[in-house]
């Protein structure tokens, strides 16, 4: 997945146009064309700021502690993440000590087709140089593609007291602001986001992130608002469950703790289908190619009289809800608005692709799109539809769950 090794994609802006190191960009093995874009996403910052640890520990399941032995990366790696149906983009290390807007680099290549710029500031160390370049890569960048999202990781805060987390992060933002206000760039938005490879928080952060570049963000966050409402569910997550990056979630505000149990739960359920899925070979293709299968489920009760409820959406996907234990009577209602969410998101997987013409990565969906419809719905709701495909999923978008029918 990585474009690592010498014939690949890592030559992408890594040294100056002729000088003959790598291949041409129009050779580039993985290399975007026009017609096939995905979001690229731009890791940048000082050198040993963090960046190649950030994305090692995201989206490679790498141990924390491992990324102390990784060596400063010298040249742009770029790595393709098509994780799930949603999450599918392309993110590229820029090293530190590129001076990437250099008359020699093809800058606007590189900034083109930019959907997210993340630089990384090391909290611990004197942030002044990397202030200095934050403010230049966010000018210049913002003038070859205004649609840039500005993101800001003020990492390895796990070395600082709250008391300091909270200080540096005001005088990070002060500074930042206070440059591009002189530079006449305020009406640049920056979004800051306080992370460490050693806690769930860069995995909360790139979830913010990649939330940004998901067009159907907004119909997402209404179908899991609908489902809590309708199911005395008290927090909804959609999550990619490769790299545990909640797609989306309802609107009601992110606890931090709720967050983590839900990351837990998840690594519960994968070790689990492991060992008791029926996929063959599923124990080397868990974390690339899904752990889940039509079936997988998971309801685990805590202590504190709180319940995570976790089904499968799709190989990728799952719905990981938080709800109180007296909630679980209902647990019928539940499950069979569970089913209507599902059915809304093929209907908004089907819409995507029938632009995108191409595979949704999921067989039921797939069918969908070729309008091949025998047999996709469950037989206990086929009676509800009419046999009309879709159905559920256009009531659950109009907001009429029909759970009363369903009360007895």
């Amino acid at each position: 997945m990585s474009f690592v090794d010498d014939q690949a994609g890592t030559y992408v802006g890594s040294f100056p146009k002729g000088f003959g190191y790598g291949p041409e960009e129009t050779d580039i093995e993985g290399a975007v064309s026009p017609g096939d874009e995905k979001p690229r996403i731009l890791l940048m910052g000082l050198r040993r700021s963090g960046k190649s640890s950030i994305q090692k520990v995201v989206f490679h399941k790498v141990s924390p502690n491992e990324t102390l032995f990784l060596e400063s990366t010298n040249k742009i790696v770029k790595d393709d993440i098509s994780n799930s149906s949603f999450v599918q983009f392309q993110i590229w290390d820029i090293p530190g000590q590129i001076d990437f807007f250099d008359a020699a680099f093809d800058s606007e290549y590189i900034f083109g087709g930019c959907g997210a710029l993340i630089f990384v500031i090391d909290a611990q160390d004197d942030y002044m140089e990397a202030l200095s370049r934050l403010q230049m890569a966010v000018t210049r960048a913002h003038k070859i593609n205004e649609n840039i999202k500005f993101e800001v990781f003020i990492h390895k805060v796990d070395g600082l007291s709250d008391d300091n987390k909270i200080e540096t992060q005001r005088d990070i933002l002060q500074r930042a602001t206070d440059e591009l206000a002189d530079a006449g760039m305020d009406n640049i938005r920056l979004s800051f986001h306080l992370t460490s490879i050693y806690d769930h928080s860069i995995f909360e952060a790139f979830s913010k992130v990649v939330q940004k570049l998901i067009p159907q963000l907004a119909v997402l966050e209404n179908l899991l608002d609908i489902v809590i409402s309708n199911s005395k569910i008290e927090k909804a997550f959609l999550f990619d469950v490769v790299s545990k990056i909640y797609i989306a979630t309802d609107s009601s505000p992110v606890d931090m703790q709720c967050y983590e149990l839900c990351c837990d739960m998840i690594d519960v359920v994968i070790d689990m289908s492991c060992i008791y899925g029926v996929r063959d070979g599923l124990l080397s293709r868990a974390r690339d190619d899904g752990a889940f299968d039509n079936e997988s489920a998971s309801f685990i009760k805590l202590n504190s009289s709180t319940v995570l409820f976790l089904r499968e959406v799709n190989r990728h996907l799952a719905l990981l809800c938080i709800l109180r234990e007296d909630g679980c009577e209902n647990r019928g209602i539940i499950e069979y608005n569970f089913k209507c969410f599902r059915a809304a998101i093929q209907e908004v997987f089907v819409a995507r692709n029938k632009q995108a013409n191409k595979s949704t990565g999921h067989p039921q969906m797939d069918q969908l799109v070729n309008g091949q419809t025998d047999g996709l719905l469950d037989s206990s709701l086929a009676g509800q539809t009419n046999g009309i495909p879709g159905a559920i999923g256009h009531s659950l978008l109009n907001g009429s769950v029909l759970q009363e029918d369903y009360d007895d």
